[in-house]
């Protein structure tokens, strides 16, 4: 098929991506995990897409999740100690990758949308469940930092389907 012709794909996946091959076993294993995509926001304000999430029922209730420690959220979050979870929706794509890195932000993370301040951290207008969080403790985990953290307070609104990540993919569930 000529690429140039309507409906042609130019590529199938991200020329970018790390071939399977060149990927740590271990990786490979955790792409096959599905994954919610959330959004960490901690005042300052800063933000990550975060997929590495663990929500743990207790009095308090626990959050555990995996940061890239050379972010700068994770400096802010150091500094304030409190952040907010936002559990992504397929509607969010777009918003999981600008805080991924993954597409440009002109004018800054929170240039675009709207956004509600609270104490834990901007969270989007227009999320319906998200949790305020205060760091417990972090360490070193893997390649990654693993922040313990009990939540203060959820905000639960609708329920709705979430964005997830899967094989270095979005996925929405099929209702």
């Amino acid at each position: 098929m000529n690429p140039f012709q309507p409906g042609a794909e130019i590529h199938s996946d991200d020329p970018f991506a790390t071939p399977d091959a060149d990927k740590s076993t271990v990786r490979r294993l955790r792409g096959r995990l599905a994954t919610t995509v959330t959004l960490w926001t901690t005042p300052g304000p800063s933000g990550l897409t975060v997929g590495s999430v663990l929500v743990a029922d207790g009095d308090p209730g626990r959050v555990l999740g995996l940061v890239d420690e050379e972010s700068d959220f994770w400096d802010l979050l150091r500094a304030t100690g409190r952040f907010a979870v936002t559990p992504l929706t397929g509607a969010d794509q777009q918003l999981a990758d600008r805080f991924a890195g993954l597409m440009p932000a002109p004018g800054g993370l929170f240039a675009t949308g709207d956004w509600t301040d609270t104490e834990y951290g901007p969270v989007p207008a227009d999320a319906a469940t998200w949790a305020g969080c205060r760091v417990d403790a972090h360490r070193p985990y893997g390649w990654a930092l693993l922040i313990e953290a009990t939540i203060a307070t959820v905000h639960l609104g609708e329920a709705a389907p979430p964005l997830l990540h899967h094989r270095g993919r979005y996925h929405r569930l099929a209702h």
